[in-house]
């Protein structure tokens, strides 16, 4: 037998004297340690979706990761969650998810925990809990008096502070929050400019919000030297935006344009009326001629499909696939022109909600899109024709109207829903040829109580530059909170409350 042989002989033999040494010693160290040797460890979650991450209005759903298969019976009996949020549970291999039926409220922290649970040969779960987070509750609006005058402002309810974000030179006519918060996109001018709204330009203004401590910072997003910036709208992934924009020495010159990134603005080569970005941040819905357009926002920019009839798109659902549309109808009642709310969806459904004589102003989709919740007006005949507003919750399976609210008035109103879908914000403008005391807006069903009254304020500013779209002057206003239930409406507990909020 030659050396060579000998020595790799000699060197197996080694190896395998060591490895059985390790064998013994893991064998030997798992009778004492138990099941706290990692040999002898039950399956574990490798993975949690939400780790390290505030949550917010599009996180439907968490997906906990399992490192071997588990007893889904068992994993479901003992998963819990504090406070509860209520969901479903589908499985995929060794993941489970977990769908939320509604969007998780902001400004609350959750325990997620998971113990008890087996594997499928029976060995116990390694115990498992995480600390989530949900984004502030937070509300943005237009300051009308004093030091506030014409500023955006933020109020945080999480953390119970209000902050103004924007400077003294600056005023502010309309805003949009980006998708997580943490930017404002606002339209604003010079306070020195005589004419403010021809005068816009579009900045950005970080917000502080959830947990970011750095001061605001604003940004230029687009200017007015050549073109006189109207209305505008982000899209739902914060990355583009659409602007309606008036050539100042060409004012035939009447276009939409794309801002997208950092990328220079582009014309889209198209015109129209009421125009909003769909959730898929790809596509532009605007009302040309006898219908509404979809519009692709991508390089093509063509027209992907025509309704014809309507004549203004209210709202998307947050998934995108329906919509609130009206139809200014040619057909009378009593000789007077009528409107039709129309719920539109992606699978080739228009189905007629209702008919009015009056106004169709607004309508929002809860977070479900079970519900629209609008802003409407009854028109009143007598000496005087008048519109009396309301505010109402329309099924749009059942088409059941629920009156809500009864209102006083609703000039230049605007609504908004919050992201979680637990309130309605509205505003009331008062102005200068207004009576503003006792503004009372009466419950018109069993499931709304009144709460408080506006405060009187009728100080007038002679310098105030802050003027309604009628061209009324602004001396103050009010901002109220439509409070909804998670559950149906039709549900008798459930109550539907209205409180003004402590703001002007």
């Amino acid at each position: 037998m030659s050396s060579k042989r000998l020595a790799i002989d000699k060197f197996a033999a080694t190896l395998m004297i060591i490895f059985s040494l390790i064998i013994a010693v893991l064998i030997w160290g798992g009778e004492i340690c138990g099941d706290t040797c990692f040999l002898h460890t039950g399956p574990k979650i490798n993975y949690f979706s939400w780790q390290n991450k505030r949550i917010g209005a599009e996180d439907i759903a968490f997906i906990l990761g399992f490192d071997r298969p588990m007893d889904r019976q068992s994993v479901e009996a003992n998963l819990k969650i504090d406070p509860p949020l209520p969901g479903k549970i589908s499985w995929a291999g060794r993941r489970l998810a977990y769908t939320l039926n509604q969007p998780i409220p902001y400004g609350e922290s959750y325990q997620i925990t998971l113990s008890q649970a087996t594997g499928l040969g029976g060995e116990s779960l390694q115990p498992f809990t995480q600390q989530v987070v949900s984004r502030d509750r937070a509300m943005a609006f237009i300051g009308t008096t004093g030091a506030e005058l014409g500023k955006l402002i933020l109020y945080n309810w999480t953390t119970q502070e209000q902050k103004i974000l924007t400077p003294d030179n600056l005023i502010v006519t309309d805003f949009q929050f980006y998708p997580r918060g943490e930017k404002i996109l606002f339209a604003a001018a010079d306070k020195k400019e005589s004419d403010i709204l021809r005068q816009l330009q579009l900045y950005t203004v970080t917000t502080r919000l959830n947990g970011v401590q750095t001061q605001p910072q604003i940004n230029l997003v687009l200017d007015n030297q050549e073109y006189q910036n109207n209305q505008f709208n982000l899209a739902a992934d914060g990355q583009k935006i659409v602007v309606q924009r008036i050539k100042r020495d060409n004012p035939v010159d009447f276009d939409l344009w794309l801002i997208e990134g950092e990328k220079p603005p582009q014309p889209l080569h198209t015109q129209g009326g009421n125009f909003l970005i769909a959730p898929d941040s790809q596509t532009l819905a605007i009302a040309q001629g006898e219908g509404i357009s979809l519009i692709s926002l991508d390089a093509d920019q063509d027209i992907l499909s025509f309704l014809p009839k309507f004549g203004q798109i209210l709202s998307f659902s947050r998934d995108g696939s329906a919509a609130a549309m009206v139809n200014f109808n040619t057909d009378k009642i009593d000789l007077r022109y009528t409107r039709s709310l129309f719920y539109v969806n992606n699978r080739g459904v228009q189905l007629e909600l209702f008919n009015t004589t009056g106004s169709i102003i607004d309508c929002q989709f809860n977070a479900n899109s079970t519900y629209l919740y609008c802003l409407l007006t009854e028109l009143i005949e007598g000496e005087f024709y008048q519109e009396k507003p309301y505010f109402a919750a329309i099924n749009v399976e059942t088409k059941e109207i629920i009156p809500l609210l009864t209102l006083s008035n609703y000039q230049d109103m605007n609504i908004s829903m919050a992201p979680d879908g637990l309130g309605l914000v509205f505003d009331q403008v008062i102005t200068n040829n207004q009576q503003v005391s006792n503004h009372q807006y009466k419950p018109v069903a069993t499931a709304i109580y009144f709460l408080s009254q506006t405060s009187d304020n009728t100080e007038s500013n002679p310098a105030q530059p802050l003027r309604t779209n009628s061209g009324a002057e602004i001396i103050g206003g009010n901002l109220w909170i439509l409070l909804i239930p998670p559950t149906e409406l039709s549900d008798p507990t459930q109550q539907v409350s209205l409180e003004e909020l402590p703001f002007v």
